[in-house]
Parts: structure tokens; C-alpha cells; sequence
């Protein structure tokens, strides 16, 4: 079993591909995008986290309409991080779980990294390198070197493994009000 994460989905937002960017014509075409590259990642066995904003727009209210794609999401189990697009159609869905914050160990040896759909600066293990996962900002801000933004829009319109996400930590700046709120740690040292 293997965790992905990923967020901002956003079906049925028309709006989000010109506010954003995304290389898409229309909702439909980036629902097919993104659909293909989660079932081309997540297994079977899998556990599919999704930081926030599953659907936005005219049909995300259309109950009928929210299940058939949440229906077409692959693995075994599905978990929504509410972000501030998730309207109560989103919430009623057959989610594994739902909440608003939580902190998940991708194995038993690790540490546990901290979810929100919204970056934070501290989170409980930051001064021993358990990572926060966000997203809300879409393509405004990859994140820090602790702190990475896990959207679809800065990652392909993929989900993404912790392997994927350690990896663009150690990319990534350091957060300028790191000293401020975790006085004494060098993050520049890992």
C-alpha cells in the first residue's frame, strides 16, 4: 500500500483553467487529464489523500454528478482534507475520512507528516523534519524546504509519493519566518 497525495482538483471549474493557467479546453478535458494521471499512479491497494478543493463550479452541487466522479477515482481507500471549495456535496461523499487536519505516517518507521489544505509555518515534529503538505495557492507558491505545496497544479496534474515530495522540499527555500517561530534549528542543514 502506498500513499498519494494531491490536490486542487477542481472538477467542473471552468474558471480555474484560465485563473490558473492550467494547458486545458475545457473542465471536461482537464477532469480526463487528471482522472488518466491518477489511475496511471494509483494502485489498487492504494490510499488516495486529496488535500481540498475535490469540485467546484455549476455541477458541484449535483449530488448525482459529485458521485459519478468520485466513483471514478482509483484505490482502495479515499480521504478528503476539506479546503474551502469542498461544499457540503463534497463532505457527504463516501470518503474514507474527512477532516479538516490530521497527521499521517506514510510507514510505521517515519514520522508523522502534518495535512491542512492551507500552508502553515509550524506543525507538531517540524523541529524533527516531519513535513506539512498543503496546497490552497495553487501555482503562487511551491512552498519551503519543509512546507511543500502538493496541488495539481504544480506537479503535473499528478498525485505525487513523500518520495516525490521529499525530493522538491530539498529543492525549496527555506521559510524566512522559520527562525522566527522555531528559534535555534538550522534547516539549511537538512
Amino acid at each position: 500500500m502506498t500513499h498519494w497525495y494531491t490536490a486542487d482538483l477542481h472538477f467542473g471549474h471552468d474558471n480555474i483553467i484560465r485563473l490558473c493557467g492550467r494547458p486545458f479546453r475545457d473542465a471536461e478535458h482537464m477532469e480526463a487529464v487528471i482522472l488518466e494521471n491518477l489511475w496511471n499512479c494509483v494502485g489498487p491497494q492504494d490510499d488516495l489523500w486529496i488535500l481540498g478543493d475535490f469540485a467546484m463550479g455549476r455541477n458541484s452541487r449535483n449530488d448525482a454528478w459529485l458521485r459519478h466522479r468520485f466513483d471514478q477515482l482509483p484505490g482502495l481507500r479515499k480521504h478528503l482534507v476539506v479546503g474551502n471549495h469542498d461544499r457540503p456535496g463534497t463532505l457527504r461523499l463516501p470518503w474514507d475520512s474527512v477532516s479538516h487536519f490530521l497527521e499521517v505516517r506514510d510507514d510505521p518507521e517515519s514520522l508523522p507528516n502534518t495535512l491542512c489544505h492551507y500552508p502553515m509555518v509550524t506543525w507538531n515534529h517540524s523541529r524533527r523534519g516531519a513535513l506539512q503538505l498543503f496546497s490552497h495557492v495553487h501555482n503562487n507558491w511551491r512552498g519551503t524546504r519543509n512546507s511543500v505545496n502538493v496541488g495539481v497544479d504544480v506537479f503535473d496534474f499528478k498525485p505525487v509519493q513523500l518520495a516525490d515530495i521529499q525530493r522538491r522540499a530539498k529543492s525549496l527555500p527555506v521559510n524566512e519566518h522559520w527562525p522566527d517561530v522555531e528559534p535555534g534549528l538550522d534547516l539549511e542543514s537538512r
